[in-house]
């Protein structure tokens, strides 16, 4: 939960934080992709670090880091620390997701580690559903400050009950060896291959289609006529569509096949596309309408997220750290990028937003098409 509630807590606070800072808008919302790329960056270690040294170390050191980076925040006296601090959250706050997954992996295999998987998703929803909520009552209530005061008790207590409660599920006879040459060689392993570059497009491509929404969600929610009390409006319909997909995920595994799973998400996804294009084209702005293709868009892409992410894990049956690490990096680098350059442009109109959604909606479904035809082609056989 800590990677979503350090992106969607404070961006009701924007605003705030521009006004006490004396900061354009700009540089505030250079925070976001600080945080961002240091998320992709860190990324490429937590999964090969935990790896070499175990599951367990890797998630405790991160969610100590990344308490120390919330304090760090919370007292920040001009912009250009709060980007240094938000870098540090960034560094930090992905550990419990990658390494997360390659337990999953460690420890269950086919429709079992589908279905935990999905259950994870459904976990995973609510910290965006209540991040932004939260925000905006902290924000109201006792100031931007205590967005990040919120954030640092919260890791602390995380660290206290998973450093009772997490076990380890990586023998040490299982672990790669922590050297320069062999980590170079896995690295390149991996980013060399054709399959894995093609399935970690697709949850990329998925999450930028709405993720412009969320690096918008100010922009975005004013022009619906919602102020920061209402964010609840945007991310609440928005987290709903992830855990209904997950559940139906869950749901399916061992009944459909992985590919038929990844091919319903696509109908429901450009079934929104669509719904989202005649809402812009003839609704009045205003919600409920305006966010219900959203909340669409997201069953279909976290009903496919599980089947995805097991077809790339199982790409590399002994380093499938390295290969969460990766696939994250992947997505979170993208992400950097939407928040700091294309979600600004698109956000200056609804249809813009629309117009990105389907884009990366098309994108998407080349990247599984690719892979399917790779997949079968003689080429691709050991």
């Amino acid at each position: 939960m800590l990677g979503p509630f350090s992106i969607d807590m404070y961006l009701p606070a924007f605003g705030a934080v521009e006004q006490e800072l004396g900061a354009p808008p700009l540089a505030v919302q250079q925070t976001l992709s600080v945080y961002l790329f240091a998320y992709a960056f860190m990324m490429l270690w937590h999964g090969a670090l935990s790896d070499a040294l175990g599951r367990r170390p890797v998630v405790l050191a991160g969610l100590a880091v990344f308490a120390l980076a919330s304090l760090g925040c919370a007292i920040a006296g001009n912009v250009h620390t709060l980007w240094l601090w938000r870098g540090l959250q960034g560094l930090s706050a992905g550990a419990g997701l990658v390494v997360g997954r390659a337990m999953v992996r460690d420890c269950f295999q086919g429709a079992e580690a589908q279905r935990l998987m999905s259950q994870i998703t459904l976990v995973f929803g609510i910290a965006p559903a209540v991040a932004p909520v939260l925000g905006g009552v902290l924000l109201n209530l006792l100031g931007w400050r205590s967005v990040f005061w919120m954030m640092m008790l919260f890791s602390v207590l995380l660290l206290g009950w998973t450093a009772r409660r997490l076990p380890e599920t990586l023998a040490p006879a299982a672990r790669q060896p922590l050297r320069a040459k062999v980590m170079w060689r896995n690295y390149r392993h991996v980013f060399l291959r054709v399959e894995f570059l093609l399935l970690a497009a697709i949850p990329t491509l998925n999450f930028a289609a709405f993720f412009i929404y969320i690096a918008s969600a100010p922009v975005f929610l004013a022009s619906l006529g919602v102020t920061t009390w209402g964010f609840a409006w945007l991310f609440v319909p928005m987290i709903a569509g992830v855990m209904v997909g997950g559940l139906m995920s869950g749901r399916l595994a061992g009944r459909v096949s992985p590919r038929r799973t990844i091919a319903a998400g696509y109908v429901v996804m450009f079934v929104a596309v669509a719904c989202n294009a005649a809402v812009v084209g003839l609704v009045a702005p205003n919600v409920p309408w305006h966010v219900m293709p959203i909340l669409l868009f997201t069953i279909g892409s976290s009903l496919m997220m599980p089947s995805v992410t097991l077809l790339l894990l199982d790409l590399f049956p002994t380093m499938r750290g390295l290969g969460s690490s990766l696939q994250g990096f992947v997505q979170f680098a993208f992400s950097g990028v939407v928040a700091g350059t294309i979600a600004p442009l698109l956000a200056r109109s609804l249809g813009g937003l629309m117009l990105g959604m389907a884009s990366f909606s098309i994108a998407s479904l080349c990247a599984w098409l690719a892979y399917r035809a790779h997949a079968t082609s003689p080429a691709a056989a050991p």
